[in-house]
C-alpha cells in the first residue's frame, strides 16, 4: 500500500497542532506501509517528502487562491498512490482533485472546521468563502473522514449534514511519549525569564480567536501575586488579535510581576522544561477539536485546566487529571461565551482552586501522564488509521 499524505505543515515548517499530528502520524505509519508526504513550503531533505511553493503568478493573490495553486501541483503528482490522505482545508482541495483525477480513495482528517472558525474572515477576507467551499466539497465527497475526537465528529455531522455518518470515524490525536516527558532543566527555565521557585500557570498556543487568550489575560488579574503567568504564544492570525493580546499583556505587566511572554518557537526540550516547571497548564479555548497542547502538558506531568468545549472533555478527566471550566456558548459558530464575564470568573476560580493545593495538583499531573500513556499513544492511532485505509481498499 502506498499512501500519499497531503499537508500544509510538515517539519520544519510546523506552527500548530495539525503539523505535529501529521509529523507523528507519518513516523508511526512508516513502520509497515509506504507513505509519501506532499507538503507546502521550502524543499525538504527527508526521503519520500516533496514540497510545493505557491506559483509565481499567484504570489500576490488572496491566500485561498494561492493555496489552490499549491493544491493543483500536489494533485498532479499523486499518480500511483493507493490512498490519498489530506489534512486541513489547505490540502483538502488537493486530495479531492487527486481522487477525481487518479480514481483513488480520499481520506480527510478534520483538525478544525471552517464553519466553526468564522473569525478566519478577518484573515482571509473573501478567501474564507473559498476555503469553506473547498472544505465542504472535499468532506462531502471523501471516502472516509477522520475526526480527532467525538466532539469533533458531532461538529462535522452538524456542519455537513449531507455526510453519511458511517463514513465519519473517530481517531484521537496522539503524543510521542518518549519525546514528551518530565524534563527538569532550571537553567533553561531561568534563561526564559521564569522563576522556577514560584508557582506558574502555563499557556501554549497560537494567537488566534479560538484559543481564548484574551479571556485568560482577564482571569489572570485575579491570581495571587506570587503566581507567574507564562505565555508561550506566537503566530498571530491577524494584526487585530495581536494588538488585543499585546494590550492585555502590557496591562497585566503594569500591575504584577511574573508575566512572561515568549513569542518565539521553543524547542521540544525547552518547552518540556517550561511545562515541567509549571504548576498548572491552562487551555481557555472557545474552539478546540482535541488540543495536542493538552496532551503535551499531561505527558510532562502537568494538570490541565481547560474549557469544557470540543474534544477537551475527552482529554481532561475532570477532577482526576485536571479541571474543566464550564462554558455556555453562542450558536453562531464563533464559540463566544454567552456570558464572557462569567466564563472569565469561572476560569479564574478554577485556576485558584488548583493553585491552592499544590500536592493535589501534582497528583493530577501524575494521573495525566498515565492517561496519556493509556489512551493517546501514536502506535494505537496508526493502527486505527491503517484499518481505515484497508477498509477502503
Amino acid at each position: 500500500m502506498r499512501v500519499d499524505l497531503l499537508t500544509k505543515e510538515y517539519p520544519p515548517e510546523v506552527y500548530g497542532g495539525a503539523g505535529v499530528h501529521v509529523a507523528e502520524l507519518v513516523k508511526a505509519l512508516r513502520t509497515d506501509i509506504e507513505v509519501v508526504v506532499r507538503c507546502f513550503g521550502a524543499p525538504r531533505d527527508a526521503p519520500e517528502t516533496f514540497a510545493y511553493g505557491v506559483p509565481a503568478e499567484l504570489a500576490t493573490a488572496n491566500a485561498a487562491l494561492a493555496t489552490l495553486g499549491v493544491d493543483l501541483q500536489m494533485a498532479q503528482d499523486v499518480s500511483g498512490a493507493d490512498v490519498v490522505h489530506s489534512h486541513t482545508w489547505y490540502a483538502n482541495g488537493a486530495g479531492h482533485l487527486a481522487k477525481l483525477l487518479h480514481g483513488v480513495p480520499h481520506v480527510v482528517t478534520a483538525h478544525s472546521l471552517e464553519p466553526l472558525r468564522p473569525w478566519k474572515a478577518e484573515q482571509l477576507g473573501g478567501g474564507y468563502r473559498v476555503s469553506s467551499w473547498i472544505e465542504r466539497t472535499a468532506f462531502e465527497a471523501a471516502d472516509a473522514v477522520i475526526a480527532v475526537s467525538g466532539g469533533m465528529r458531532a461538529d462535522i455531522l452538524r456542519s455537513y449534514p449531507a455526510l453519511d455518518e458511517s463514513r465519519v470515524h473517530v481517531v484521537y490525536n496522539g503524543i510521542d511519549l518518549e519525546a514528551w516527558k518530565p524534563t527538569a532543566d532550571t537553567d533553561v527555565v531561568r534563561s526564559l525569564g521564569i522563576d522556577p521557585s514560584r508557582p506558574s500557570v502555563v499557556f501554549v498556543g497560537r494567537i488566534t480567536r479560538q484559543k481564548g487568550l484574551p479571556y485568560l489575560l482577564r482571569a489572570a488579574a485575579s491570581l495571587p501575586p506570587e503566581v507567574q503567568l507564562v505565555l508561550c504564544a506566537g503566530a498571530p492570525d491577524t494584526a487585530e488579535i495581536m494588538a488585543e493580546v499585546t494590550a492585555g499583556v502590557r496591562a497585566l505587566q503594569a500591575e504584577r510581576t511574573g508575566v512572561v511572554w515568549i513569542p518565539g518557537h521553543l524547542s521540544q526540550h525547552d518547552l518540556s522544561a517550561v511545562l515541567t516547571a509549571g504548576t498548572v497548564f491552562v487551555c481557555p479555548s472557545v474552539y478546540e477539536p482535541l488540543g495536542i497542547v493538552n496532551l503535551e502538558a499531561m505527558a510532562c506531568g502537568l494538570p490541565v485546566v481547560g474549557s469544557a468545549t470540543g474534544g477537551i472533555p475527552e482529554v481532561v478527566d475532570d477532577g482526576v487529571t485536571g479541571r474543566l471550566v464550564p462554558i455556555d456558548q453562542v450558536s453562531d459558530g464563533t464559540g463566544t461565551p454567552i456570558d464572557p464575564d462569567r466564563f472569565v470568573a469561572d476560569l479564574a476560580r478554577t485556576l485558584l482552586e488548583v493553585l491552592a493545593d499544590p500536592d493535589r495538583a501534582a497528583e493530577m499531573g501524575k494521573a495525566g501522564r498515565i492517561r496519556a500513556e493509556e489512551k493517546f499513544s501514536w502506535s494505537q492511532i496508526a493502527t486505527s488509521t491503517r484499518e481505515i485505509y484497508a477498509g477502503l481498499l
